[in-house]
């Protein structure tokens, strides 16, 4: 992965997190972080 192509994605990333914030109101930072603990309990099961 080059450095232009990290530059864009972590830009939109950062970019749907503001529209949410202002536009949207899914509470998306929340949710992601929901779906990010669900994963590590799954992959902690694996372990």
């Amino acid at each position: 992965m080059t450095n232009t192509i990290t530059v864009a994605l972590v830009l939109l990333i950062a970019g749907v997190f503001v529209v949410d914030a202002t536009v949207l109101h899914l509470d998306l930072p929340l949710n992601a972080a929901r779906s990010f603990a669900q994963l590590v309990e799954w992959v902690s099961f694996w372990r």
